[in-house]
């Protein structure tokens, strides 16, 4: 028997769109050459899997049960070639990414899932680090590249350094339910004058971001505790400590906590990039992450 794998994808293409001319346009053949492909299809297996009139192309009962053997087939033999492609690619290996807490809170698992899904040669490793330690392992090595907010205010951070921005971020007022902040419904930053802060500390990429709109409103913030995390800051907040101004990354807020988010205005943005260092290629496997990460903030419908 010579059935070859061409009569097989016209075939199926013709049972799916259930059109010859519809399945020719698909892959690019004429109808003619769609129809002598069936044609031999058929006197090669002996069998008729087509029965078709001016107005309709209906699948025989043989043509039904190689629809359900053929789709297994070519689902396997693709899976295979793309494979053996990933192989000759070198689209395998250890990939090794840090990114700021709030980055790996929302962007990160979408993108180890994807990367999961599409790449199961390439093993995809997260460090939740803060801002400093990201930017300090791309440039050392550590890691092979990182997701940072920018922009970088200090130069000497960002040197040697190359930066693509991925999305856009803006701030809200985090405080507990009886505050008297809660009954707005967005908060001005002048609000925030006198106010008991609860601040992402200076090792966070928004902390520097923060200070800045405070100097340009002429607010002199009451810092009374600085943290690492947005968890320790909401646990904080909840007790009553103080109010904390926080990326809309970090929400939503945590189940269980009498706490409620207010957006600031005007509205002040931060942007979240990939960064590597400048002297430095990524690997194939490393630039097919960096590919999945960028592209994650479109699934969120907060892309650049």
């Amino acid at each position: 028997m010579n059935v070859t794998l061409r009569q097989l994808r016209v075939f199926m293409e013709v049972a799916r769109l259930a059109s010859f001319s519809k399945a020719g346009q698909k892959i690019g053949l004429t109808q003619s050459a769609v129809s002598r492909s069936i044609r031999e299809l058929e006197d090669e297996l002996g069998l008729k899997l087509l029965d078709r009139t001016t107005r309709e192309v209906v699948l025989t009962e043989a043509g039904l049960n190689l629809v359900a053997s053929v789709s297994r087939l070519l689902a396997e033999l693709d899976g295979a070639l793309r494979e053996i492609r990933e192989i000759g690619e070198q689209r395998r290996g250890r990939v090794v990414v840090a990114a700021a807490p709030t980055v790996s809170a929302r962007v990160m698992p979408l993108a180890v899932a994807q990367c999961n899904a599409q790449h199961r040669y390439i093993a995809l490793s997260l460090r939740d680090e803060v801002q400093y330690d990201v930017l300090r392992k791309v440039k050392s090595g550590e890691v092979d590249f990182g997701v940072v907010i920018a922009p970088l205010l200090d130069p000497i951070a960002a040197d040697g350094l190359v930066l693509e921005p991925v999305m856009t971020d803006s701030f809200s007022v985090v405080c507990r339910v009886d505050h008297p902040l809660a009954f707005s419904d967005a908060i001005g930053w002048a609000s925030l004058q006198g106010e008991r802060l609860v601040l992402l500390d200076s090792a966070s990429g928004s902390r520097p971001l923060i200070e800045k709109v405070f100097r340009d409103h002429g607010i002199e913030p009451v810092v009374v505790q600085e943290m690492a995390h947005p968890a320790s800051v909401f646990g904080l907040v909840d007790a009553g400590v103080g109010i904390s101004v926080l990326p809309n990354l970090a929400l939503p807020l945590p189940a269980g906590l009498s706490l409620v988010a207010r957006p600031l205005v005007p509205t002040a943005e931060r942007t979240v990039a990939l960064v590597r260092r400048r002297d430095r290629s990524l690997s194939p496997a490393a630039d097919a992450v960096w590919q999945i990460v960028r592209d994650v903030p479109l699934r969120l419908g907060q892309g650049v």
